[in-house]
């Protein structure tokens, strides 16, 4: 039998966990596309969602931000703040399939992004690549890499291209301090 995960009832925790997803995918989204998120998860009844998500708002822990008539939402530094340091509070097990909820919500696809990249050839067969994410928003990522040979910077373009949401993420892990191990 599949262990029931636990819901949160508590206004606090309701808090903590829509700040600790707000702070985990950092990104500026629509009301309907963060409630959407949470009704994902399964974990919130629509009712508190809506109560909190008002309330941090309120308290600033979240503020509201219009682009071309359209209202998004990202966490503040404040908000920030507090997901840090409560986050803990939340069961392992929420906070990773939650995050994993989102993440696969807002693939960048589904959020429009397109993929750019370039390949200039330079001096002694080495190359520089030119690799590009943008949104509607604007650029999420912009990299430009010394690359040995025109061949290898083929093979890199090849990746980025077929998942450029991974490398995307493993960018953001690394300069974030996720996986220090790479720099043992």
């Amino acid at each position: 039998m599949k262990k029931k995960e636990p819901e949160i009832w508590e206004k606090t925790d309701i808090k903590i966990f829509i700040l600790f997803l707000l702070d985990a995918i950092n990104y500026p989204l629509d009301y309907g596309t963060i409630h959407d998120i949470i009704a994902e998860t399964g974990l919130v009844r629509t009712f508190d969602f809506t109560e909190c998500f008002s309330e941090l708002t309120e308290f600033g822990h979240i503020y509201a931000d219009t682009v071309k008539g359209e209202t998004y939402y990202m966490i503040s530094d404040t908000g920030r703040r507090v997901a840090a340091e409560l986050q803990s509070e939340l069961h392992e097990s929420i906070r990773e399939r939650s995050t994993k909820c989102a993440m696969r919500l807002l693939s960048l696809k589904k959020r429009g992004a397109h993929v750019e990249t370039d390949i200039e050839p330079g001096a002694d067969g080495h190359a520089m690549l030119h690799l590009r994410i943008t949104e509607r928003q604007g650029t999420l990522l912009e990299i430009s890499l010394s690359v040995a040979s025109e061949s290898e910077a083929e093979r890199m373009r090849a990746c980025f291209v077929n998942r450029p949401e991974q490398v995307y993420r493993a960018i953001q892990a690394v300069l974030n301090g996720k996986i220090d191990y790479l720099f043992g």
